[in-house]
C-alpha cells in the first residue's frame, strides 16, 4: 500500500505542511503513524481527498463538446511566426502549451492575459511512475 509522509502530500496537493497538518487534526484527512512514528497518508485516502477537494473555475464557454478534459486559464506567452504559433496558459498549478496557426491566433484574438479554455482530446496517455523501473 503506498503512504505519503504530510511533507509529500502537501506537495502534491500543491498546500503547505501546515495545511495537511490542520486537515489531519480537523479530521478531514486521515493520516496513521507508520512504522517510524511518522504521520503519513494512505496513498488511496489521499487520491480521494485530491479529487473532492479539486476545483476548476467555470468554463466560460457556452459550447456543447465532447472532451471532457477542460482547464479554464490565462493566457500567458505567445511565440508566432507567419505560419505558426504556440501559446501557453497557466491553468491552475498546470503549463499548457498548444501549437496552432497564427491565422487560428489572430481569428481567436489571442493575446498575453487573455482568458482561455484549453480543450483536450486525445488518444494516447502516457502515465509514468517515477523511480520505477521493470
Amino acid at each position: 500500500m503506498t503512504q505519503y509522509r504530510i511533507s509529500e502530500a502537501a506537495e502534491l496537493l500543491g498546500v503547505s505542511d501546515d495545511t495537511v497538518r490542520r486537515w489531519v487534526d480537523g479530521g478531514r484527512l486521515v493520516a496513521d503513524a507508520d512504522a517510524s512514528g511518522r504521520l503519513v497518508v494512505n496513498g488511496a485516502a489521499l487520491a480521494a481527498f485530491a479529487v473532492d477537494q479539486a476545483s476548476t473555475p467555470t468554463d466560460p464557454s457556452s459550447v456543447g463538446r465532447s472532451a471532457r478534459n477542460r482547464f479554464v486559464g490565462i493566457v500567458t506567452a505567445i511565440t508566432m511566426d507567419t505560419v505558426m504559433a504556440q501559446v501557453e496558459l497557466q491553468c491552475g498549478p498546470h503549463r499548457v502549451v498548444s501549437l496552432m496557426s497564427s491565422e487560428a491566433v489572430r481569428e481567436l484574438g489571442l493575446e498575453v492575459g487573455s482568458l482561455s479554455v484549453a480543450v483536450i482530446k486525445a488518444t494516447n496517455v502516457i502515465v509514468e511512475t517515477p523511480g520505477r523501473m521493470p
